[in-house]
C-alpha cells in the first residue's frame, strides 16, 4: 500500500499540513515562515487554516501569537474561540481564560470541560467543581472527560455529597460502563472514605482493568485490611507495577514487613516487571523496619546489577535501611558518593539514631550542619540524639541557636528541652521553654504537657506540675497520669499518689507497668506495706502486667524499710529471675537502716559477684560496721576497697542562682564566697542548737573526737549550699538544693531546724526523692 500522498499545492490544506508537520517537529521557526507565506498569498483570511495557525502557536507555547491571531480573525468559530481558551487554561492564566470564557457567544461542552480540566490540573478543585455545578445549571451536555475531571477534583477534596451526584449523571448519561468513569468514581469513593459505596461499584462493574483493581487494593490498604488487599491482588490477572506497588508499600506501612519482602521477591522471580523507585524504597523500608541488614545488602545488590542508581528516594532509603540495620558507616559512605544535600528528613533521622546508638554524635553534627534545609524535624532530630546521649549542654546550645536561626519548635522539640531541664533540675529553663510553648499554642500538646509535668516535679516545683495536671484533664492519657503518681510518690505525698491512682481506674484508664512502678513506690515512701501487696497482686491479676525488676525492687524496698527484712530476703529468692544491682542494693541499704549487719553481708556479697567494682556496696558495708562500732570489720572493707581500686562516690551539692549553677563538696574551699559562707553556717550552726538540734555525730561513720566529727557535719555540701542560698537571695524566697546521694541523718535533722529559724522553704532532691522542709518538718515525715 501507498503511503499518502501530501494536500494538492493548490489549495489551503498545503498550509494546514504543513504547520500540523512543523508542530511534530517541534520547530516554531518554520511556523512562523508558513505563516508569513500564507500571509504573502492572501489566505490569512481563510477560518479553517487561521484556526490551524492559532492551534500552532497555542501548542508551541506562543499564546500571545495565537491570541494575536484570533484577534486578527474576521470569522470566529466555536473552535476558535475554545482553541484561545485552552492555550490560557493550560499555562494556569485563568484571568485570561475566564475573560476569554465569559466573551464566548455560544459555550459548549468543550468550552466548559476546558476550564474544568484547567482549573482541576491546577490544583484549584474548589473552581472546577464550581464550574462543573455552573455547568450544568447552564444545562450543557456533559461528556466522559468531564466527569472523570470532576470525579478527580471531589476525590481531592473529598466532597462526597459532590461525586454522589456526578454519580447519579453517570448512571442518567449511561457511562456506567465506561472504564475510565467508573474506575474515577472509585477512586473518589476510596478517597472520600465511603468504601462501602466504592465496593458496591467494583462488584456490579462488568469490565474491570488494571486501574480498577489497583483502586480496590488501595482502598483495603487505606483501611488497613492488608488481607482483603492480598485477595484482590491474586485474583488479578494482569498487573502493572502500581499492584505491586500498592502491595508492597501497603505491608511495609502496616507493618506487614516480611510480607513486604516475600512480594517483592515474588515480583523479581515471575513477574517480567522491572521494580522503580517505589518498588525500591518500600522494599528498603521493610528492611529498615526490620533492622535485618541480609535482605537490605541483596536488594544494593540488585540496584547495582541494575545500575538503578541512587539518588532520590532509592538512596535515602538505603541510607535509612543500613542505619537502622547497624551498618551506618555504610550508610555514611552512601551519603559521602552521594552527597549529604541529597539527604531527606527520614534518612538523617535514622542516620542520626544509628550514631546515637553507637554514642557518636560528631559525625551526625557534621551531616546537620551540611544540610541545605533544616527543618523544625531535622533541629528537632539533632536535639533529641543531644539529649538520649546525655549532652544536655549541647542540646541546649542547639536549641538557643534554632530559636534564633531556625524555624518554630515543635511539640517534640519542646517535649525534648523540657526533658534536658528535668535532668537538670533546671526550673529556670524549663519555665522558659513554658512560656515559649504558651506563645506557640504547644502547651495543649499531651507530650509537652507530660514533659512539662515531669519537669516542675524533678525541678522541686509539685504545685506547678498540679497545675499542669489540671489544665489537662480534657487531653490527659496515661502518660499524664503516671507522671503525676510518681511526681507524688517522690515529693512524698504517697497517699495523694495512691487517691489519684484510684481515680485513674475510675475513670477507665488503663495503668502501664511504669504506672505501677509510681504507685509501688509511693506504697515504699510512706511505709504503705499491704496496700504495695495488693496492687503488686492488682498489677498481675486484673491488668495482666507481668512484674520487670522495677517492680520487684520497690516491693524489695517497701519490705526493707518498714523493717522486714527476712522478708524483703525470701522475696528475692523468690524471684523468677535473677536479682540486679537495684534489688540488692535496696536490701543492703534497709540493712544498714536498720543495723542487720548479717544480711548485709549477703547482699553486699552477692551484689559484688554482679558488679565487683560498686563502691556503693563496699561503702554501705564499711558504713554498717561504723554505726555498730565494729571499727576493724569497717577497716577491712575500706582497704579491700582502696586495694581493688574502687573510689567511693563523693557527695556533692547544687542549687541554681541567677541562671547559675553553684556546685558545693564536703568540707569545700573552692567558692569564691567561701568566708561568708562558713560564716552564715557558723550563725547557723550556733542558733539550731539553742533551738534544741542535737548532732547527730553517728552519721561520721569514722572513729574521730566528737568535735572532729561536728565540724565535718557542719561542713556537709547541702548545708553549704543552703548557707549561700541564705546570703545570695531575698527572704522568703523558696531554696532548692539538689544533692547525688541520699541525704545524711544529721542533714535531715538539721535542715529542719533551719527551715524554721529562717522561714523559708527548702527543697532538697537527693538520690531516692524529695524533701520538702518547712517550718521545722519534712514532707517524709522521717520515713525515708
Amino acid at each position: 500500500m501507498e503511503a499518502p500522498k501530501p494536500p494538492s499545492p493548490t489549495s489551503s490544506d498545503v498550509y494546514a499540513y504543513l504547520l500540523q508537520t512543523s508542530l511534530k517537529s517541534k520547530d516554531p521557526f518554520a511556523g512562523k515562515l508558513i505563516h508569513a507565506r500564507i500571509i504573502k498569498a492572501g489566505l490569512h483570511l481563510g477560518v479553517f487554516l487561521m484556526n490551524n495557525l492559532m492551534t500552532f502557536y497555542a501548542k508551541s507555547g506562543f499564546v500571545s501569537d495565537a491570541h494575536r491571531v484570533f484577534d486578527e480573525m474576521n470569522v470566529r468559530t466555536i473552535f476558535s474561540w475554545n482553541t484561545i481558551l485552552s492555550a490560557y487554561a493550560k499555562q494556569g492564566r485563568f484571568d485570561k481564560a475566564h475573560r476569554v470564557f465569559e466573551e464566548i457567544p455560544d459555550r459548549d461542552s468543550v468550552s466548559w470541560t476546558t476550564m474544568i480540566v484547567g482549573y482541576n490540573q491546577m490544583g484549584r478543585f474548589e473552581n472546577a467543581i464550581q464550574m462543573f455545578l455552573e455547568m450544568v445549571g447552564s444545562r450543557v451536555a456533559l461528556t466522559q472527560y468531564t466527569i472523570t475531571n470532576v470525579l478527580a477534583s471531589c476525590a481531592a477534596v473529598e466532597a462526597l455529597d459532590i461525586g454522589r451526584e456526578v454519580h447519579s449523571f453517570v448512571v442518567k448519561l449511561g457511562l456506567s460502563s465506561c472504564i475510565p468513569v467508573v474506575n474515577s468514581l472509585l477512586n473518589m469513593y476510596v478517597k472520600c472514605g465511603d468504601p462501602v459505596t466504592a465496593k458496591v461499584v467494583f462488584d456490579m462493574m462488568r469490565l474491570k482493568n488494571t486501574s480498577s483493581w489497583n483502586v480496590m487494593i488501595s482502598l483495603h490498604m487505606k483501611s488497613g485490611r492488608v488481607d482483603l488487599a492480598l485477595a484482590q491482588f491474586e485474583q488479578m490477572e494482569v498487573r502493572d507495577i502500581v499492584s505491586w506497588n500498592s502491595m508492597i508499600a501497603g505491608c511495609n506501612q502496616h507493618g506487614f514487613d516480611l510480607e513486604a519482602l516475600e512480594i517483592f521477591s515474588n515480583l523479581l522471580k515471575n513477574s517480567s516487571l522491572r521494580p522503580d523507585k517505589f518498588t525500591l524504597a518500600s522494599a528498603l523500608s521493610a528492611c529498615a523496619n526490620l533492622e535485618n541488614l541480609d535482605p537490605g545488602k541483596q536488594i544494593h545488590g540488585y540496584i547495582i546489577r541494575t545500575e538503578f542508581g541512587t539518588s532520590g528516594a532509592v538512596g535515602n532509603a538505603l541510607i535509612s535501611m543500613y542505619a537502622k540495620s547497624g551498618g551506618v558507616e555504610i550508610a555514611r559512605k552512601i551519603v559521602e558518593q552521594s552527597g549529604s544535600s541529597n539527604l531527606d528528613i527520614i534518612a538523617f533521622t535514622s542516620l542520626l539514631d544509628g550514631y546515637v546508638k553507637l554514642g557518636n554524635m560528631n559525625p551526625a553534627r557534621k551531616i546537620f550542619d551540611s544540610l541545605r534545609d533544616r527543618d523544625v524535624v531535622a533541629w528537632t532530630a539533632m536535639i533529641v540524639g543531644y539529649v538520649q546521649n546525655g549532652l544536655n549542654n549541647d542540646a541546649l546550645k542547639l536549641f538557643r541557636s534554632m530559636i534564633t536561626e531556625g524555624p518554630k519548635p515543635n511539640s517534640h522539640t519542646l517535649a525534648a528541652m523540657l526533658s534536658v531541664s528535668s535532668s537538670l533540675a533546671s526550673l529556670y529553663h524549663g519555665k522558659q521553654i513554658h512560656a515559649s510553648s504558651i506563645r506557640t499554642w504547644e502547651v495543649l500538646s499531651v507530650s509537652v504537657s507530660n514533659a512539662l509535668i515531669t519537669m516542675y516535679a524533678k525541678s522541686g516545683s509539685l504545685n506547678n506540675a498540679k497545675q499542669v495536671f489540671n489544665l489537662v484533664r480534657q487531653n490527659r492519657d496515661t502518660v499524664s497520669w503516671t507522671s503525676m503518681i510518681i511526681a507524688l510518690a517522690q515529693h512524698g505525698h504517697g497517699e495523694e499518689a495512691i487517691e489519684l491512682f484510684e481515680q485513674m481506674l475510675a475513670y477507665g484508664m488503663k495503668p502501664d507497668h511504669i504506672t505501677y512502678v509510681g504507685v509501688l513506690s509511693a506504697c515504699t515512701h510512706v511505709g504503705l506495706v499491704e496496700q504495695g501487696r495488693r496492687y503488686y497482686n492488682l498489677m498481675q491479676d486484673v491488668h495482666k502486667i507481668e512484674p520487670t525488676l522495677s517492680h520487684y525492687a520497690c516491693m524489695i524496698d517497701l519490705f526493707g524499710r518498714a523493717g522486714l527484712l527476712q522478708e524483703a530476703h525470701d522475696f528475692i529468692r523468690s524471684m523468677p529471675i535473677e536479682p540486679d544491682v537495684i534489688s540488692w542494693g535496696s536490701l543492703l541499704s534497709s540493712c544498714k537502716v536498720h543495723k542487720n549487719v548479717e544480711l548485709a553481708k549477703i547482699a553486699a556479697e552477692r551484689l559484688l559477684l554482679i558488679e565487683p567494682d560498686n563502691s556503693g556496696a563496699y561503702s554501705a558495708l564499711a558504713n554498717l560496721y561504723s554505726a555498730c562500732r565494729r571499727w576493724e570489720d569497717a577497716a577491712k572493707i575500706r582497704k579491700s576497697m582502696k586495694d581493688r581500686g574502687v573510689k567511693k562516690d563523693q557527695g556533692f551539692s547544687w542549687l541554681q542562682i541567677q541562671n547559675k549553677v553553684h556546685v558545693f563538696g564536703v568540707e569545700d574551699g573552692l567558692h569564691p564566697q567561701k568566708d561568708a559562707i562558713y560564716g552564715m553556717m557558723e550563725k547557723i550552726w550556733k542558733e539550731i542548737k539553742k533551738m534544741g538540734f542535737i548532732p547527730d555525730t553517728e552519721s561520721v561513720l569514722h572513729d574521730l573526737e566528737p568535735e572532729v566529727k561536728e565540724q565535718i557535719l557542719r561542713h556537709h555540701s547541702e548545708k553549704l549550699a543552703i548557707a549561700f542560698g541564705l546570703i545570695s537571695t531575698p527572704e522568703k524566697t523558696t531554696l532548692r538544693i539538689m544533692k547525688n546521694l541520699r541525704v545524711c541523718n544529721d542533714c535531715h535533722s538539721a535542715i529542719k531546724f533551719i527551715s524554721k529559724l529562717v522561714g523559708r522553704e527548702i527543697i532538697v532532691r537527693d538520690s531516692t526523692r524529695f524533701h520538702h522542709f518547712k517550718d521545722g518538718s519534712c514532707s517524709c515525715q522521717d520515713y525515708w
